[in-house]
């Protein structure tokens, strides 16, 4: 798949690729759609909103399959969404997806009972991503310029997950994805 070069082609991978499940209840467009919609509700500031929307888009990039997780695979869909649009969105975007999953991890480390409230198929993911942070990898998370964007995000990625849940569709999203794109070209390697 190669980078998309607008919002168009954002979307249209939603579109062609976000009926994948991905060990939830939901699809990914779902549950894209969902997390951008709890953190609309709540108040939530743009950037929080559209970096809900885009945290997952390295789910649709990859084809190992929807299972993978139950065959011990990390895709590393994190990275593989920021290497995707770190040319066309800004940073902010951006790096709150890519540390989205660090924020999970984070989150076990600092909140007693955080861990109890993820679905099995977040702890699953949450083993093959390393466990709960060490001091030392919470620390540094902390240190991250957009680690409180990414808390936030994956706050909202954890009640994303409602089946059949009604939400507005996905093009109703491009406004606020275009407040976000990038002013000036962005020299990105065309690898991942």
């Amino acid at each position: 798949m190669n980078l998309p070069q607008s919002i168009d082609d954002v979307l249209a991978t939603y579109r062609e690729h976000g009926g994948r499940h991905y060990g939830e209840n939901v699809t990914e467009i779902q549950h894209a759609l969902q997390c951008a919609t709890f953190a609309e509700q709540a108040g939530e500031q743009p950037a929080v909103i559209a970096a809900c929307l885009l945290h997952d888009y390295g789910h649709l990039c990859h084809d190992l399959g929807e299972d993978i997780a139950d065959h011990g695979v990390d895709a590393r869909h994190e990275n593989i969404g920021a290497n995707k649009l770190r040319h066309l969105f800004t940073e902010e975007i951006v790096e709150a997806g890519r540390l989205h999953v660090a924020a999970k991890r984070y989150l076990c480390w600092k909140e007693p009972g955080y861990h109890e409230g993820l679905s099995e198929s977040s702890r699953q993911s949450l083993r093959l991503q390393g466990g709960p942070m060490s001091d030392a990898e919470a620390r540094e998370f902390e240190s991250q310029p957009h680690a409180d964007l990414a808390v936030r995000v994956r706050r909202y990625d954890d009640l994303g997950k409602v089946p059949d849940m009604a939400t507005a569709d996905i093009e109703s999203f491009r406004p606020l994805l275009s407040r976000f794109l990038r002013a000036a070209p962005f020299s990105a390697s065309p690898a991942v």
